[in-house]
């Protein structure tokens, strides 16, 4: 802050109340009341009675308005309100920041818009006067009406300064200037620099003092409108007053008799006489909100918590689910009347009065801070040759393979992701990608998708048995009130980052319908209960998911063996058939490799535990970890890895130039070729389970993006698109040849002896059924279990045939019949 030579400088003993009686600096009327009674002129009972009264009103009046030019902090400091309200309007008045008198400025530009909402800086407060910082921090219920007063009162001072000179300026114009009277003004806070309390660390000891909390915004209310002035009149003598009220969850008492009535001989007005002038009260806006704590946040075995928030005038309509947020509020406590004991029970519930709202990014990655050390770090890693195979090595460490290390590629490409793209006519290209793992058993699809929630910027698990389709897209909930509101689900909450979500396959036909829309276009459409609104749901799908029959069958298609809709296999960006193959090299590797991942659980079990709960590492020991990874080579820790995920998300979005578009759209062609060319000599069937289409395409283009983000290169080169075409044909490109092989191939592709034993079984099925002949494939296994032969080869190569069209299946199933 600049100082200001003119500034006025208060001290902390300037704002305390003198400790002498409060002298009532609004009282213009004599006392003539206080005068002893003339015995020459004696006064009535009714006229004593009148003067009693009097004196009683006004000692209550003048003790109210002690209360409120007073207020009590703590037991030794009572502070005066209107030299805080003095105080605080030269802050706005006289603050200068960098030459510029910014909180002066805002008024003004309030006053020309005709706005009604001043947002300051807690930081700039404590700079400008710590003992109004404080003040603000332990008393806001009470500091800010004062603040907005202030604010008010200087808004009102520039805007008839500024009336003076539009007036001298349009003199002999004939035109006079004009401005809508505010008489209310909104002050939200910011606070970069406050330290944020965790959710589920909100406890009494924060009530009444202003607080920061992190979290995601789970449902949403409609605007009501609420009184904040209730203007009432008594019906028997016409008096009026005016009633505040503060309290969002709060409503207004009516006296129950009227102080105005009975006085000078008058009669008495009736109880409970006054009334309620709808026309002549001030409403604002309100609106609640459920936040909840992020699932990064929430430690494992214990439900998420969230809190409700109380919204109001320029505060109201600025989050929607789903939203990141940093809560500045005031943590308070109402008395919830749904509740049948709340009337009797002494126990409330928690709330914020929200006094700002600071939103993170879109993304939730892009908003993350750096030190200029690990900016550093990750650059050089960046710049590592082998940087692809140093974050392939720091993907789930612990599992091992062959079959793996393209998944965990995979896996590197869907954390980073691809660059979104807005077009010019509005519409938004996805840059995240999808992954589905389908495969047999224990083959780690699982451990995959906890290490991603753990890893991933933004992290959400589910389980696609429990899970329906509105906890994965959003739900309309009806309150006590009988109103109805939106609350996200896991691809509203993961905004900006991955849903992990396991035994996709167990999940019911309709919900997964209900997520095509998030998983292409990324948004989610409501239209229930007279609730019509879009959802962002930017997040990337890494889905794991068993064949039909537990296991995958060679024999059998990928459409019988996945049973998942074309629709949203082709969604899929890479679709990994895992398998367990049994081959002893293969076993014996992955043995060794479980039992030293177990010994070596036993030797470092405590320190891990210590390690994970004094874990807190700062930011200089991540650029540190960066820093040696990057001269040494070797793997990341997850904070590490996670961090560096989080810097090229945000400082890096390749694009593709023109030659390597020409490459892709060629590459992309030529597959299409070559599957229709083996669609044709399989029958010419070109209908597929696992798709090649153009979202196939934009598939490539976000894998060859996020090679290229990995290495911060701002365009795509062409060893990033060479390793994009590699992956697409291990991956997707695999599950379609198996589609459209149909498992006659299997026979063929035998080696050693079982390639004797399927030819074998071969030609002992042809001897056995001849052309136009019908037989009971049950007795033709056992036939061929006779003669020495593998029950299970001889149904397989059975299967292959019937599946070529030599065979034809009757009797459901039971009896086969030889065609050709």
């Amino acid at each position: 802050m600049d100082f200001d030579s003119t500034r006025i400088f208060y001290s902390d003993q300037s704002l305390l109340a003198p400790p002498a009686e409060f002298n009532d600096p609004f009282d213009d009327e004599n006392d003539d009341i206080d005068q002893n009674e003339d015995p020459n002129n004696p006064l009535t009972d009714e006229q004593r009675a009148a003067l009693q009264k009097k004196k009683e009103d006004r000692k209550y009046a003048r003790e109210r308005r002690a209360r409120e030019a007073n207020f009590r902090l703590s037991k030794d400091a009572e502070y005066d309100v209107r030299a805080i309200q003095r105080h605080f309007k030269e802050f706005i008045r006289s603050y200068n920041l960098n030459g510029q008198y910014i909180y002066r400025t805002a008024l003004l530009s309030a006053i020309r818009r005709s706005k009604h909402h001043l947002s300051v800086s807690l930081s700039h407060l404590n700079e400008y006067d710590p003992t109004l910082f404080s003040l603000a921090l332990n008393a806001p219920a009470t500091m800010v009406p004062v603040f907005e007063k202030a604010a008010l009162e200087a808004m009102k001072t520039m805007q008839v300064q500024e009336e003076e000179e539009d007036m001298d300026e349009e003199e002999g114009g004939g035109r006079t200037s004009s401005k809508k009277k505010i008489d209310d003004i909104h002050i939200t806070f910011t606070a970069p620099h406050l330290q944020p309390v965790e959710l589920r660390k909100i406890t009494s000891s924060h009530v009444n003092k202003l607080i920061k909390t992190p979290g995601i915004v789970i449902s949403t209310t409609r605007i009501r409108s609420k009184a904040r002035k209730v203007e009432i009149m008594c019906k028997d003598c016409g008096s009026r007053k005016s009633l505040e009220i503060r309290d969002p969850y709060g409503s207004a008492r009516l006296p129950g008799r009227c102080t105005e009535g009975g006085q000078d001989g008058e009669r008495q007005c009736s109880l409970q006489p006054y009334m309620v002038m709808p026309d002549e009260c001030q409403y604002i806006d309100t609106q609640s909100l459920k936040l909840q704590e992020a699932p990064e946040c929430v430690p494992t075995g214990e439900m998420p918590r969230n809190i409700l928030l109380a919204l109001d005038r320029s505060l109201v309509d600025k989050a929607k689910p789903g939203m990141r947020v940093s809560i500045i509020g005031v943590a308070s406590l109402f008395k919830n009347m749904a509740d049948k004991s709340a009337k009797t029970s002494s126990v409330k519930q928690l709330y914020i009065q929200v006094l700002g709202i600071q939103y993170e990014s879109a993304n939730a990655d892009s908003s993350s801070s750096f030190t200029p050390k690990e900016e550093e770090a990750f650059v050089a890693l960046s710049r590592r040759a082998d940087v692809y195979d140093i974050l392939t090595k720091s993907v789930a460490p612990s599992i091992q393979g062959d079959y793996t290390t393209d998944i965990k590629k995979a896996i590197v490409c869907q954390l980073l992701g691809g660059a979104a793209k807005k077009l010019p006519d509005g519409m938004r290209l996805r840059g995240d990608i999808n992954v589905l793992l389908m495969g047999d058993p224990s083959t780690a699809k699982s451990q995959f998708l906890k290490f991603v929630e753990k890893v991933a910027p933004v992290g959400v698990y589910t389980s696609g048995k429990g899970s329906s389709a509105a906890g994965l897209t959003a739900s309309v909930i009806k309150d006590s009130r009988g109103e109805f509101y939106l609350e996200g689900g896991a691809m509203v909450l993961a905004d900006g980052g991955i849903v992990c979500i396991d035994e996709f396959d167990k999940m019911r036909p309709a919900d997964r319908v209900a997520i095509h829309e998030a998983m292409e276009q990324q948004t989610i459409s409501i239209a229930k209960a007279g609730i019509t609104t879009v959802l962002n749901s930017r997040a990337s799908v890494l889905a794991a998911a068993n064949p039909i029959y537990g296991r995958y069958d060679d024999m059998r298609s990928a459409g019988e063996n996945i049973d998942l809709m074309t629709t949203i296999l082709s969604r899929f960006d890479l679709i990994f058939i895992v398998r367990d193959i049994r081959d002893e090299a293969r076993d014996k590797a992955i043995a060794r490799h479980v039992m030293g991942v177990h010994i070596g659980a036993n030797d470092s079990g405590g320190n891990s535990n210590g390690k994970e709960e004094g874990g807190n590492d700062d930011d200089e020991s991540v650029a540190e970890k960066a820093a040696r990874v990057a001269m040494q080579g070797g793997a990341l820790d997850i904070k590490t890895f996670k961090k560096f995920v989080m810097y090229c998300r945000s400082r890096c979005s390749p694009r593709l130039s023109q030659e390597s578009s020409d490459v892709l759209a060629s590459s992309y062609v030529k597959i299409r070729d070559d599957v229709r060319r083996r669609a044709a000599e399989n029958g010419g069937d070109t209908a597929q389970v696992v798709p090649i289409t153009v979202r196939q395409l934009e598939a490539l283009v976000r894998l060859s993006e996020s090679q290229a983000k990995m290495r911060l290169k701002a365009e795509v080169e062409a060893q990033d698109i060479a390793e994009a075409l590699r992956l697409f044909r291990v991956a997707t490109m695999a599950a379609s040849e198996t589609d459209a092989n149909n498992g006659q191939d299997m026979v063929r592709a035998a080696e050693g002896g079982n390639r004797e034993e399927y030819l074998k079984a071969e030609t002992f099925l042809k001897s056995r059924v001849g052309v136009g002949q019908m037989a009971n494939k049950k007795s033709l296994v056992e036939q061929g279990v006779g003669i020495g032969m593998n029950a299970g080869i001889v149904a397989r190569v059975l299967a292959v045939f019937c599946r070529k069209g030599d065979f034809l299946e009757k009797s459901a199933g039971k009896q086969v019949y030889r065609v050709k």
